[in-house]
């Protein structure tokens, strides 16, 4: 069991500023303490991303840390020229000696991408062209592609990332029927659901990998997904995550809210106590943790338990000590 961090970097406060400095000590922090990777997501024009330019924050993180791997978790591949991200790509994977974790998508949210000018209805075609140019462009050395929305003629690659034939992919899965297509892709994947789904797709990953005729061994990281806070006693801990999960989901709902509409699916009950019922959040003491972590990752037969331990106002003392218990008294524990 590997684990790591996925971060949303929504608003905590006025000072923005601040809050990028805080979460780089706390990277330096999740690299000490043994943390695997760092993901970060992308959102535009909502108080859930702080670092609507991933690229920009992730070449932060490539200079203060030497070992710990990062990448988007996603790129919203309908929003860039994929020329312009293959550049990026390769020189976050340059700066960084070959850390970089290439996650993409095409973002779930219509509202954002409709501000840039897109129809969020052409998504999945302009993501499925968008993610061949990208593959293609960043192992080749010239680049050669006719699509619907792209269209490349002989183009010279003069930069190639260090990990060939290109870093390694992740999405997000949200479905069941997901699990085929990325097993055949070789994505590593995180999965937000109930333990018990997580380990329905897990198993058909599963099935599918070794259906290509692939070993067990070589399979990519399956993640299951969590909010974390880790305190001193459970009730300290489940009071600091309910405060800072109310600002949380308040960001999460922001756009749908604005437009008068509900999440298009229940990504994560509103509640605090359904959440932590159902172990969308874990927090209590060290003991607690690790017993639910333990639990649900064995339910969920995954290799990857991507915690969110600084999420809305959390302060940066509170993440650092759930950094903290999580480094020595639980992950130890289930690696």
């Amino acid at each position: 069991m590997k684990f790591g961090v996925f971060d949303h970097m929504d608003r905590a406060g006025p000072d923005i500023g601040r809050q990028f400095e805080e979460r780089l000590r706390l990277i330096e922090l999740y690299e000490k303490s043994g943390f695997h990777a760092y993901h970060l997501a992308e959102h535009h024009a909502t108080p859930l991303g702080m670092a609507p330019s991933p690229s920009v924050f992730l070449a932060a993180v490539a200079q203060r840390t030497r070992t710990l791997r990062f990448g988007p978790l996603v790129y919203t591949l309908n929003l860039y020229h994929p020329l312009r991200l293959i550049d990026e790509i390769c020189m976050l994977d340059q700066m960084s000696g070959g850390r970089l974790e290439l996650g993409v998508g095409r973002g779930i949210s219509p509202y954002e991408v409709g501000y840039f000018g897109i129809d969020p209805a052409t998504g999945p075609e302009r993501f499925a062209e968008a993610l061949d140019v990208i593959v293609a462009g960043l192992s080749q050395p010239r680049l050669t592609y006719k699509g619907k929305y792209f269209v490349f003629d002989d183009v010279p690659m003069e930069m190639q990332p260090v990990q060939r034939p290109h870093p390694p992919l992740w999405y997000g899965a949200n479905s069941l029927e997901s699990a085929d297509r990325l097993a055949k892709q070789a994505c590593n994947t995180v999965v937000g659901m109930k333990a018990e789904a997580v380990g329905q797709f897990a198993a058909r990953y599963r099935a599918a990998w070794q259906a290509l005729g692939r070993h067990e061994t070589d399979m990519p990281l399956i993640g299951l997904s969590r909010h974390v806070v880790v305190a001193d006693t459970d009730r300290e801990a489940q009071s600091t995550a309910k405060r800072a999960f109310a600002l949380w989901y308040d960001a999460l709902i922001h756009l749908w809210r604005a437009h008068g509409v509900g999440l298009p699916r229940q990504m994560i009950p509103a509640e605090f106590e359904s959440a932590l019922d159902g172990g969308y959040i874990v927090a209590g003491s060290a003991s607690t943790v690790r017993d639910r972590l333990r639990k649900d990752n064995a339910i969920a037969g995954i290799n990857y338990c991507l915690c969110r331990l600084a999420f809305g106002d959390l302060s940066f003392e509170e993440s650092a000590r759930s950094v903290e218990l999580m480094a020595r008294e639980v992950m130890p524990a289930l690696a």
